[in-house]
């Protein structure tokens, strides 16, 4: 539980003095050779959200740029990409699960001086990876006007934008393997490298979006299509540069050597065990989104584009929350594995108390300003009253969010993933989709109801999730 020390800590990571906070800075950003179960938890905290923060901010600021230009094409093709995010969620929910058990497998073996079996472990997870990307390439490439057809896209989707769906779920393999090899970056430690990948990754999309959607100089004018291109080719090179860096010692704490490059079915079999609780957690999460959004778009392509404008906002704004709540996981994996349970839980007290202030502030900037913000990615009214309406009743629930995010992470990093599955279950199948069907519906409250359904929804989950967190079964999990 909370104490004075845990208290201390978290001030503290706002307390340094300008040369102790600058040189700790520069050693986040470029990455540190520390022992994360050894040093004060502040300095751990410091030096591996930072760069997961960084990481995520570039992340969260593509996407925002991404639907930003996509907006300029009108609110059908900031559908096609809500519609296609869609079935994304579960290749998502794949990525995600299996890198949550690739994250507590490699911190737990870090944590235990093993890093041999630490760079087998991440070798069979690349292997994984890559065939579990192979049946979303098939769907997305011969399927895709069934799928959004499924969504109930409109007559502008199914002739111009599926070409959008073929495109990003075609290639799916770079997206997969972009989260799986950096939660094997950030569980050996190596935060710094995750960082400067999804940084070169981004960058390139981000150059290529405008080039390829608005045909600038010498470059085709593809439209909406050209922004799942310019994705592709900016996350191909991220990946091309994570297995650079991998093989050639780039992080400070982890690398493969030619010799773990062999199939190993036991620890093949330990990660997928370990893996389906959290694909399962996500898929649960994600497919409620399906249902969230196939009921949105019966009140038509602009309510569509407007939640989808306000996920992104979100995404951008809760990035660095996100990036804290990740440090936890390595950080509770690296520390059970050095047998220090203790100082895991001690460690997501610190960070809940960092993000419960940063979300608070984010809150209220969405209660002050939702409309404006909306309004920076589109002109249409409708777009913006709808996306305005979601930012502010979501600011209601940030401070429950900011605790929720780090308990599940500790769930994750101890490769408890299993128990955050079966929470979900229960409040994002079981609750939030039949509650947004009958407000919204039933009620009458349309796309409101859906807004509020979800707001009930999930704060209750992240009410639940924290007190069981307190409870503390998930440090005698073994991975």
């Amino acid at each position: 539980m909370m104490d004075v020390e845990t208290k201390t800590e978290a001030l503290d990571m706002g307390g340094r003095s300008s040369s102790s906070l600058w040189s700790e800075l520069k050693d986040a950003i470029r990455g540190s050779e520390a022992d994360y179960t050894q040093i004060a938890i502040g300095k751990a905290v410091f030096l591996l959200a930072v760069p997961m923060i960084l990481e995520l901010i570039m992340e969260s600021t593509f996407a925002v740029v991404d639907i930003y230009f996509v907006g300029t094409l009108g609110p059908s093709a900031v559908a096609t990409v809500g519609l296609t995010e869609t079935y994304l969620f579960l290749l998502y929910s794949i990525a995600m699960g299996l890198s949550m058990a690739v994250t507590a497998i490699v911190a737990r073996r870090i944590g235990e001086k093993e890093k041999e079996l630490a760079g087998i472990a991440a070798v069979q997870s690349i292997f994984i990876a890559v065939l579990a990307s192979v049946p979303f390439a098939i769907g997305g490439i011969f399927f895709a006007q069934d799928l959004l057809a499924l969504m109930g896209a409109d007559s502008w989707i199914l002739e111009y934008g599926y070409p959008y769906m073929q495109w990003m779920m075609g290639g799916n393999m770079v997206i997969m393997l972009l989260f799986v090899i950096n939660a094997i970056f950030r569980g050996a430690g190596d935060a710094a490298v995750a960082m400067r990948v999804l940084w070169i990754a981004n960058g390139f999309n981000l150059i290529l979006d405008p080039l390829l959607i608005y045909g600038l100089g010498p470059f085709p004018a593809l439209g909406i299509q050209g922004a799942a291109v310019a994705t592709n080719i900016g996350r191909g090179i991220g990946v091309l540069t994570q297995l650079w860096l991998l093989f050639r010692g780039g992080g400070k704490h982890i690398r493969v050597l030619r010799s773990h490059i062999r199939v190993q079915w036991k620890i093949i079999s330990r990660i997928i065990r370990t893996s389906l609780g959290g694909i399962g957690q996500m898929i649960v999460a994600m497919t409620s989104w399906i249902f969230v959004m196939r009921i949105l778009a019966e009140f038509g392509s602009q309510v569509v584009a407007g939640a989808t404008i306000a996920l992104r906002i979100m995404m951008f704004t809760m990035m660095p929350a996100w990036g804290m709540s990740n440090a936890v996981a390595t950080l509770v994996g690296q520390n059970l594995g050095a047998n220090k349970p203790d100082r895991a839980e001690r460690a997501v007290w610190v960070v809940g108390f960092c993000n419960m202030g940063f979300l608070v502030a984010v809150a209220v900037v969405y209660f002050l300003l939702s409309e404006t913000l909306v309004g920076i990615f589109s002109d249409d009214a409708g777009v913006i009253t709808v996306g305005g309406t979601w930012l502010t009743i979501v600011s209601y629930s940030y401070f429950v969010y900011a605790w929720w995010m780090v308990a599940v992470q500790a769930f994750n990093g101890a490769g408890d993933t299993a128990t955050p599955t079966k929470i979900n279950l229960v409040f994002f199948w079981l609750i939030q989709i039949p509650l947004s069907y009958f407000m919204a519906k039933i009620l009458g409250l349309e796309y409101t109801g859906v807004f509020w359904a979800i707001f009930i929804s999930e704060t209750s989950v992240g009410l639940f999730t924290l007190w069981l967190f307190t409870r503390g079964r998930w440090k005698t999990v073994q991975v």
